[in-house]
């Protein structure tokens, strides 16, 4: 779920067009989970195939990739490896609040409160390893990049957005930041008016540009690891926060101490394994072994994938798709990337 700073965190609302001919590190599960979330039923049942299996990750995947493509941006999705130790009890926690809200929505159907049984059912999603291969069987058939992260996929993306591979880290999740990526895209899968979680409110939901230099400065914090100390201070997935303090509490502690250590003796508060929690955010493995290479998606196994193993509507598939070649044989060859550290290129899209 992440750390929530989003009261001071400024950004810059953006259109989709302004992505274009940038390269985004995606983080994976992050997408995968919105769109589980999102596309469902009206009752909150996931979009599923007739032998059972759900596939309303693989509409969200294709249909918002082909957007992506044709809006020329190059997305590269990040998979988280195995979580830290200091995560296990967040984990948990998460388990046990998804399984009573399963329990919830179940219930809510029975009573008919469809409304109540859409809200519970979105805060139920799970992710399984069956869903994360689909995931990337389609995402290879797109011939988009996949990179696997040692740990969190989040540290990944944000460490090839400071290498300069990538334009930008992209999440929902403002970790990102605390990764150290120096720019972070938010609501790219989300976009349009959006009803607000646990209640009846609507709101217009943006693309936005979040810059770490600009949340530094604007906040009076001197480094990304006074961030770190604030965000620790409020509670993180890797340790519970202090009681009582939020945001701007936690703001006015990190610039009048300095550092999460020197906040914690002054108010007499102890953070477990603080040390640690620290170095999660400022070394967390990463790896080097990556390839951000762009192929010609592979149409013919995109739709036996989605239309005869899935029962996607041909047509749909086969017009979006269409789309896509269209974009091409109009304005020739995609946008090529702009060469980065990694070796990249969109190649011969034929």
């Amino acid at each position: 779920m992440g750390v929530n700073i989003s009261d001071i965190v400024p950004s810059e609302k953006m259109e989709l067009s302004g992505l274009s001919d940038r390269t985004l590190a995606i983080d994976a599960y992050n997408s995968i989970y919105q769109f589980l979330s999102i596309i469902r039923g009206r009752d909150g049942t996931p979009l599923k195939d007739e032998n059972g299996r759900v596939t309303s990750h693989l509409t969200g995947l294709l249909y918002r990739n082909i957007n992506f493509l044709q809006a020329g941006i190059r997305p590269a999705y990040v998979f988280d490896g195995l979580p830290s130790a200091l995560k296990a009890q967040t984990l948990a926690e998460r388990f046990e609040r998804r399984t009573k809200a399963h329990d919830e929505w179940k219930r809510a159907i029975d009573e008919g409160d469809i409304e109540k049984a859409r809200s519970k059912a979105a805060q139920s999603t799970r992710i399984s390893n069956e869903i994360v291969e689909s995931s990337r069987i389609l995402l290879t058939y797109m011939g988009l990049p996949i990179i696997q992260a040692p740990c969190e996929g989040e540290a990944q993306a944000a460490y090839m957005a400071m290498k300069g591979d990538v334009w930008a880290a992209s999440s929902q999740d403002f970790d990102s930041l605390l990764f150290g990526a120096p720019r972070l895209v938010r609501n790219l899968n989300i976009t349009g008016r959006r009803k607000m979680p646990g209640g009846r409110e609507y709101r217009d939901i943006f693309i936005e540009e979040v810059d770490l230099e600009r949340v530094l400065k604007e906040n009076g914090l001197e480094n990304r690891e006074q961030l770190i100390s604030l965000c620790i201070l409020i509670g993180t997935d890797y340790n519970k926060g202090i009681r009582g303090i939020g945001p701007k509490k936690g703001l006015k502690l990190i610039r009048q101490y300095g550092s999460a250590s020197a906040a914690l003796e002054a108010i007499g508060e102890n953070i477990p394994n603080l040390d640690e929690v620290q170095d999660a955010f400022i070394n967390t493995a990463i790896t080097e072994e990556y390839s951000l290479e762009w192929k010609h998606p592979d149409f013919g196994r995109i739709i036996e994938f989605m239309c005869e193993e899935h029962g996607f509507s041909r047509k749909r598939v086969e017009s979006s798709l269409n789309k896509l070649e269209n974009k091409k044989r109009v304005k020739g060859d995609y946008k090529k990337p702009v060469p980065t550290k990694s070796q990249m290129s969109l190649d011969d899209w034929h």
